[in-house]
């Protein structure tokens, strides 16, 4: 076995991050763990609200200084960059890590054209000279597919499709050659069959650059054919993490149920009531004590109100999850056949 090749190229060890608000204080991130292979995918689920994207952004240090308190370590091929300047991190920002935000309209520079947006951070990282910074950029817009390349460069972004937007989007995101590549919620305002493109482009270009990849998304059916791996969140914590495959076919937390049960499915009646989770996230400056989804979930116990479930193992390699009464247990069945007398 090749342990360079298998061995973590990120990991995240009990990163919390803070934020200081007039109401008191968020615990937007509130310790979690997970490690990232080189070449790998791992998809961040979960509702809006539960923290998925602060940790993208916590991650590589994109968060306001002021008023912001993280811990943990943010190890990087051995280097931790929890406490790294912004100076310092421009050094990892693009060359290093690379994020494709969720809305290109108010990411992208509306009054730059395309081609100087993509070549500016060419010149500033890689140091190219200005011809060799636009043909490079022509080059990556026909790598992510924009039809009469050379035309677009000199265009707004105004001037273009939702989908073309997202297209540049990548296209700045890889100019560098990151190996690891964050994209958070990439295909939200995109119809459905431009969101296919999409997640097959980032894919595509994530294996023949050897990228890693951390997919933020609130759908598990988006990750299910796009990642290695699947973390859950809810309320700035993890919930369950394993690989894809075991996730749908060994599901154990009640809220990663729920989260698949609310998507539509294609193979049910015109009309049909969607699925919904009960209650609302809740409030991160005072979280209820014990399981945080213990006031949403229909199988909780007096335990789940008092005390918080650890991260446990599951059956298969992997897969941890964090509840008390999972899913298969004797306690879950009885809850289970009790609800379905009820109704």
């Amino acid at each position: 076995m090749n342990t360079e090749q298998n061995s973590a190229l990120l990991d995240i060890v009990d990163i919390k991050t803070h934020f200081e608000t007039p109401r008191g204080v968020v615990r937007a991130v509130d310790g979690v763990s997970f490690d990232l292979v080189r070449g790998k995918s791992l998809g961040i689920v979960g509702e809006s609200g539960s923290g998925k994207t602060i940790l993208a952004r916590s991650i590589m240090g994109l968060l306001p200084r002021r008023g912001t308190h993280r811990e943990g370590a943010v190890m990087y091929q051995g280097d931790n960059l929890i406490d790294k300047t912004p100076q310092e991190m421009r050094n990892i920002w693009g060359r290093e890590m690379a994020m494709i935000f969720q809305d290109p309209m108010t990411s992208l520079n509306p009054l730059m054209k395309v081609g100087k947006q993509i070549a500016e951070p060419l010149m500033s990282h890689l140091g190219m000279e200005k011809k060799t910074a636009w043909d490079t950029a022509e080059k990556l817009l026909r790598d992510v597919r924009i039809p009469e390349a050379e035309r677009r460069l000199s265009q707004y972004p105004h001037e273009l499709s939702g989908g073309m937007r997202q297209r540049v989007m990548i296209a700045i995101a890889l100019a560098c050659g990151p190996t690891v590549l964050f994209a958070d919620e990439p295909t939200t305002a995109l119809d459905v069959t431009v969101q296919a493109q999409i997640l097959e482009l980032i894919n595509e270009q994530r294996r023949e650059r050897n990228m890693s990849l951390v997919l933020v998304t609130h759908d598990l059916g988006v990750v299910a054919g796009n990642t290695d791996e699947i973390a859950v969140m809810y309320a700035g914590k993890l919930v369950e993490k394993a690989p894809t495959k075991t996730l749908f076919a060994e599901m154990r937390m009640p809220y990663t149920h729920s989260l698949l049960e609310s998507i539509p499915r294609m193979d049910q009646p015109a009309h049909t009531r969607l699925a919904t989770i009960p209650g609302r996230p809740p409030d991160m400056v005072h979280p209820p004590k014990g399981c945080r989804f213990a006031p949403r979930c229909a199988f909780a116990r007096d335990r789940c109100h008092t005390q918080e479930p650890p991260l446990t193992p599951g059956t298969s390699p992997g897969h941890t999850f964090a509840c008390f009464y999972p899913i298969g247990s004797a306690e879950y069945s009885e809850r289970r056949v009790e609800l379905s007398r009820a109704n």
